[in-house]
């Protein structure tokens, strides 16, 4: 539909199959995956389940990230006179993180997971099929840019904040680039995540409802100070 001879090169075709595959699913840990879990248990039905996990995953800290990443290049490559130079592409990272440039959250978008600190095994796998695209493409220089971030990002972040664990690209850092040489819309990004992982999703479901164990009711223990309470009309 948003080809007009609705044609596509064999590479194109396996670069998007090759994202909805590694999109599927990688555990239950994650955030929408784990909101399917929790909202099934109360023994709602699929669609309210579905709803709720499509909610979690477009926030831009989980599903939306790609998004980000590819705004976040927008504002590189306009920034960044010399896309070559480590010293200046470095220099707008950590603007990044002194919350100087971009969208000033202090965030190097598609750089660091939860789980993955040495690698993400998504992004392995997915990194050699979007640098293929860009040969294809003719956009090998942007690429350069990105496996550049990829490169320098993680030291800087190292040398910036107090570390407990390595930081890595993850799948998010490319997929926004692979979609946009694929010609798709900014709008759909997301939404192609979306559609990969509720593969994940209901597979994660159908195991919740045959366990058929109790409501999930995570423990809430406040952690602020005591206070003296203050009669309303003496505040």
């Amino acid at each position: 539909m948003l080809r007009a001879d609705s044609r596509y090169t064999e590479l194109e075709a396996k670069v998007l199959d090759a994202a909805l595959i590694l999109h599927a699913e990688h555990g239950g840990g994650n955030n929408s995956t784990f909101t399917t879990h929790v909202v099934t248990s109360s023994g709602t039905d699929t669609y309210s389940a579905i709803a709720a996990a499509l909610g979690s995953l477009k926030g831009p800290k989980h599903g939306g990230a790609n998004r980000k990443v590819v705004q976040m290049f927008a504002d590189m490559k306009e920034n960044v006179n010399d896309w070559t130079d480590d010293e200046e592409v470095g220099t707008y990272l950590k603007a990044l993180l002194h919350k100087e440039a971009f969208d000033r959250a202090g965030l190097i978008y598609g750089i660091g997971h939860a789980i993955y600190s040495v690698s993400d095994p998504r992004a392995v796998l997915f990194r050699s099929f979007v640098e293929k695209l860009s040969v294809e493409k003719g956009r090998e220089d942007e690429f350069a840019l990105y496996a550049k971030v990829e490169e320098l990002a993680p030291k800087i972040i190292a040398n910036e904040r107090k570390m407990y664990k390595g930081v890595s690209a993850n799948v998010d850092f490319f997929s926004g680039f692979a979609y946009q040489m694929l010609g798709l819309p900014e709008d759909l990004y997301t939404p192609i995540f979306a559609i990969a992982r509720i593969a994940g999703w209901s597979a994660h479901r159908m195991e919740e409802l045959i366990n058929a164990g109790k409501i999930i009711r995570p423990a809430y223990k406040s952690v602020s100070e005591e206070r003296v309470y203050v009669p309303l009309s003496e505040r």
